[in-house]
């Protein structure tokens, strides 16, 4: 797959609040409005594998991927497996994105010794390599991206994978990745959106969403690299980490931010549309607004 396939815009998106018909309805509005791709994460609710499978019969054109999926979830060869069957059962629309996921969900949900994270990717990717695998062979493999964040695994991501897709980033970021990974290499970063144009409900919308990120280790030591301090994650995350890291505002300082992505050298933006009432889901007003199909 080349990265025109997925195109310059995606939907980044949690689904595991709908049932699965509307799911697909939802899928179905994102390939008809020429999104290149949904990526859809794994947490604790549906396996996404057995999601993006259902997803891929109910669209034609949409690639489906994994923003990302946790490979504590899954051993070397059971992930080899998904990965060959999603490739050749989907025609050829599936990326596969790969993760570390976090130390609490690791150790404190799942119940597995959280490693170091740079160290258990790379054996991982080389045992899902050699892991053996005797189903039908897809007509191309399909990609593979890391959650990377900072300088080591964004190396790796380009050296054992297609390219990285970092989340939780600002567009300061995505330059730094891309000097890292240099030409070639995706570079898929996700951007939080919210078309609000008042500062207080902006922010109060912001922080809601922020919140459980703001408070994890990877995603605290990746903002330090870019010169955040402890004190902007207090009290909800402060005014400067908050714009930094969810546009808001009207269409065009939206627009803005997703160009900025891209000046700074990503080849594909996946924007996370936040409701402007805090409730979760897509704000779909927005996702038809920047439609690629409008365009």
């Amino acid at each position: 797959m080349e990265i025109d396939r997925i195109g310059k815009l995606g939907v980044w998106q949690f689904v595991d609040h709908l049932p699965a018909e509307e799911a697909a309805e939802f899928a179905n509005r994102i390939e008809d409005w020429g999104y290149g791709a949904l990526w859809i994460p794994e947490a604790v609710g549906r396996d996404p594998f057995s999601m993006l499978g259902y997803l891929t019969a109910k669209t034609e054109t949409l690639v489906l991927a994994t923003g990302i999926a946790n490979i504590y979830a899954r051993d070397p060869l059971t992930m080899r497996a998904t990965h060959e069957t999603l490739a050749e059962a989907s025609g050829g629309r599936f990326v596969l994105g790969l993760g570390v996921s976090h130390g609490h969900l690791v150790a404190g949900v799942r119940k597995h010794e959280y490693e170091k994270p740079l160290t258990k990717m790379k054996t991982y990717l080389e045992a899902m390599e050699s892991s053996i695998y005797m189903g039908p062979q897809p007509a191309e493999p399909a990609p593979i991206v890391l959650a990377a964040l900072r300088p080591k695994m964004l190396g790796l991501s380009a050296e054992a994978a297609r390219g990285a897709h970092p989340y939780f980033v600002p567009p300061e970021h995505t330059a730094r990745a891309r000097e890292i990974l240099g030409k070639g290499p995706w570079l898929c970063p996700e951007q939080m959106v919210l078309l609000e144009t008042d500062a207080t409900k902006a922010r109060a919308i912001a922080r809601k969403n922020m919140e459980i990120y703001l408070g994890l280790p990877n995603y605290q030591n990746n903002l330090k690299w870019l010169g955040f301090e402890d004190s902007d994650f207090e009290n909800g995350g402060s005014d400067r980490v908050v714009d930094a890291i969810v546009a808001w505002g009207d269409e065009k300082e939206i627009a803005d931010r997703i160009q900025a992505h891209h000046d700074a050298g990503a080849d594909h933006v996946c924007i996370q549309a936040f409701r402007p009432d805090g409730e979760p889901g897509a704000d779909e007003r927005v996702l038809e607004m920047f439609a690629p199909s409008r365009q």
